[in-house]
């Protein structure tokens, strides 16, 4: 039996956060180690220049990203771990499909739609601040997706459109020239946490409440002591479900600890002692690993070398396929 490709992509604008461990490193990582999947996880800095036009930040998220994969212990002999800019071939195809790509599809991405909507409610031109970047990505993750044939894409509900346009944009050129891209899925895990931040709305960096991954000790104390909790006093019976000490505490323990936390909140657990506890956890967990980190970020020439394997692998996969688009369409040696 063929094996399933998985592919993932990590965008690089910021520091990755507990929310991302729970939310797309860890399964990915988990994913990666099943015999019947060939996993493709790419660090997105083409996609980075969209939102952040500052190149240190782009820089400096590259090297963090690609630390933390590799302190979680992703193993890169198994999943074929490159960044985006080294496969030249994810650019050529971008504009290849960009000739196929319909604009009106490209009019109904949930991304663009937000930015004319926010300038219209603010009385500015429909397009103001809109880039080409931001209009056209739809076609570049397509080109991500497709490039390496993947039939399934793990994303969040917001990201499942981005897929179905990358298997609209196959199916037409499939139809138009020749049947070379496999149609991807977007896949949800549904039972994979979304976690909340400091203030209880969702982890996210636009919302500058996470807890950043690999924090030292002290730090990671004080941003844990910092999540919003409510008034109720020790003794007073706490409602697990509505507590983001508690989440977080469910994304990290075994059945039985989660089982034995939410008796505690029944009986009333202290605030403070609850948040004592989900540190201890929270870096007890990620102990090993803040090393391992800290050691890459002090070698980034091993990081570079690791890179630099991964997308000779991935090339492997991409040029032969670039070669078969490029004679679909007609550029092509004279013979």
């Amino acid at each position: 039996m063929s094996k399933q490709r998985v592919l993932t992509g990590i965008t690089t604008t910021g520091t990755p956060h507990l929310g991302n461990y729970v939310g797309a490193i860890r399964p990915a990582i988990a994913a990666s180690t099943d015999s019947g999947t060939e996993s493709f996880l790419f660090l997105a800095d083409y996609h980075a220049l969209i939102k952040c036009q500052d190149p240190t930040v782009v820089r400096q998220s590259s090297k963090e990203i690609a630390a933390t994969w590799l302190a979680l212990g992703l193993d890169t002999e198994r999943a074929v771990f490159y960044r985006q800019s080294d496969i030249p071939e994810i650019t050529e195809l971008t504009w290849i499909l960009c000739c196929n790509a319909a604009k009106g599809l490209m009019n109904r991405a949930h991304a663009y739609k937000a930015a004319v909507q926010a300038n219209e409610e603010a009385g500015e031109d429909p397009d103001f601040g809109v880039t080409m970047g931001l209009f056209s990505y739809p076609v570049l993750m397509a080109a991500d997706i497709l490039m390496f044939g993947a039939h399934k894409v793990p994303v969040g509900r917001d990201q499942i459109q981005h897929v179905e346009m990358a298997r609209d944009i196959a199916q037409r050129f499939n139809h138009n020239f020749a049947p070379l891209f496999t149609l991807p899925e977007a896949v949800v895990e549904d039972h994979v946490a979304v976690l909340q931040g400091l203030d209880g709305r969702k982890m996210s960096k636009s919302y500058n409440n996470t807890v950043p991954l690999f924090l030292p000790e002290k730090q990671l104390r004080k941003a844990i002591n910092k999540i919003k909790t409510n008034l109720l006093e020790p003794g007073e019976p706490k409602d697990a479900d509505d507590s983001t000490v508690f989440q977080i505490w469910s994304a990290f323990a075994s059945a039985e600890e989660t089982a034995r936390m939410r008796r505690e909140f029944e009986q009333g657990i202290a605030w403070g002692e609850a948040k004592k506890e989900l540190f201890e956890l929270v870096n007890d967990t990620l102990a090993a690993a803040r090393e391992r980190y800290l050691q890459l970020m002090d070698d980034p020439t091993h990081i570079e070398q690791v890179l630099q394997r991964g997308a000779e692998r991935a090339r492997s996969f991409s040029t032969p396929l670039l070669a078969q688009v490029r004679d679909a369409v007609g550029i092509a040696p004279m013979r």
